[in-house]
């Protein structure tokens, strides 16, 4: 069993293509390139943890995209999750949902949760934070954010649009803040 991790999916949202930048010609192959990769990776009995905006203004609805997709999906709420919380169908796909979640990895303890913040739980113990929410953008609080060596992004559109097990996280973010 491994933990896998990924943020702002937004299955079937047409518009976050040209917000993000992505390198798809329309929802069905975004849709399609996502669902091939996660299912390249993952394997039935792993967790992968959801950092929110899973799903958002699709033309099929949250569970059409659970059903099809391995592993024990844990839900960490994302501000796009209205419609995905509000169907009983899709909430029973997921292991757990919640706010805010703690695991742990190699490297230590890791507090999800979708929007970054300044500080968390074990920040001045050596703990990590893994979050989504700002996508592949390079504002203000990209700009806070790395400054905190231990703070990760696992927006999809900086880990080649699949989920990435932890060393993947450091390193994928390790390049995005190299860029110019």
């Amino acid at each position: 069993m491994r933990n896998w991790y990924i943020a702002d999916t937004h299955f079937g949202h047409c518009n976050v293509i040209r917000f993000d930048g992505r390198p798809f010609g329309d929802v069905e192959e975004m849709d399609r390139v996502l669902m091939e990769n996660w299912n390249a990776r993952v394997g039935d009995g792993d967790d992968v943890y959801v950092l929110g905006d899973f799903c958002y203004r699709s033309a099929r609805g949250p569970v059409w995209y659970l059903k099809r997709l391995k592993g024990r999906k844990h839900l960490v709420t994302g501000n796009h999750d209205r419609t995905l919380l509000a169907d009983t169908g899709a909430v029973a796909c997921f292991e757990s949902i919640d706010k805010m979640m703690f695991v742990k990895e190699e490297q230590g303890p890791v507090c999800l949760c979708h929007f970054p913040i300044a500080e968390w739980n074990g920040f001045y113990r050596n703990s990590w934070h893994v979050y989504g929410h700002i996508h592949n953008q390079r504002n203000e609080t990209y700009e806070f954010m790395k400054s905190r060596e231990r703070a990760l992004n696992a927006g999809c559109m900086i880990n080649n649009y699949s989920p990435v097990r932890f060393q993947e996280l450091v390193e994928n973010n390790r390049r995005w803040r190299e860029l110019p």
